[in-house]
């Protein structure tokens, strides 16, 4: 019986210990500056994936001060924000290779650059062009309402970068949409 007892309350110390871990990292997150986050779904047949940091408007002007125009932009904060597609995509009508990117960005008033740097795996600040995959163009356009932090959605026809006042569309076809 009493080996019964023992065995119980270390079931129910180890089951305590991992829900407070759980419970940690979740909140901890949470209250940090810029949370991670992620965003995922379909487009045609390819599956993708971005993961990213979140900062905060925090009462500040992003667009051409907080991140300047003309200059190369992480797409996030802390860690390169990653893009993932599982298939052979054309991005803006142009081809991009399955596989693991960093996604960088160089935002202008009018036109925005999207790069999609080989090198995953590295701080957002460690960018290096002559790493780039691909770079392509689009257009930002006004949000429909204010974003305070900044998210990203995939959607039926590519993925869209919002915070702040704005979103940035950006085209990715698929499979038999190609």
């Amino acid at each position: 019986m009493k080996k019964n007892s023992v065995l119980s309350f270390a079931a129910v110390l180890l089951v305590s210990m991992l829900l407070t871990t759980v419970s940690w990292a979740q909140n901890a997150n949470a209250s940090k500056p810029s949370p991670s986050a992620s965003a995922s779904g379909k487009v045609g047949e390819a599956n993708i994936t971005i993961n990213y940091s979140s900062p905060g408007v925090k009462g500040r002007t992003v667009w051409g001060e907080l991140v300047p125009y003309g200059k190369v932009w992480r797409a996030g904060a802390n860690e390169a924000t990653t893009f993932t597609v599982d298939k052979d995509v054309m991005v803006e009508g142009e081809n991009l290779p399955a596989g693991t990117y960093s996604l960088y960005a160089i935002p202008g008033e009018a036109q925005w650059t999207i790069i999609f740097n080989k090198v995953a795996k590295q701080w957002g600040t460690q960018y290096d062009e002559k790493q780039d995959q691909l770079r392509v163009t689009t257009k930002p356009r006004k949000a429909a309402s204010m974003s305070e932090r900044l998210a990203y959605d995939v959607t039926n026809n590519g993925f869209v970068l919002r915070w702040e006042n704005l979103e940035v569309p950006v085209s990715v076809k698929s499979g038999n949409k190609i």
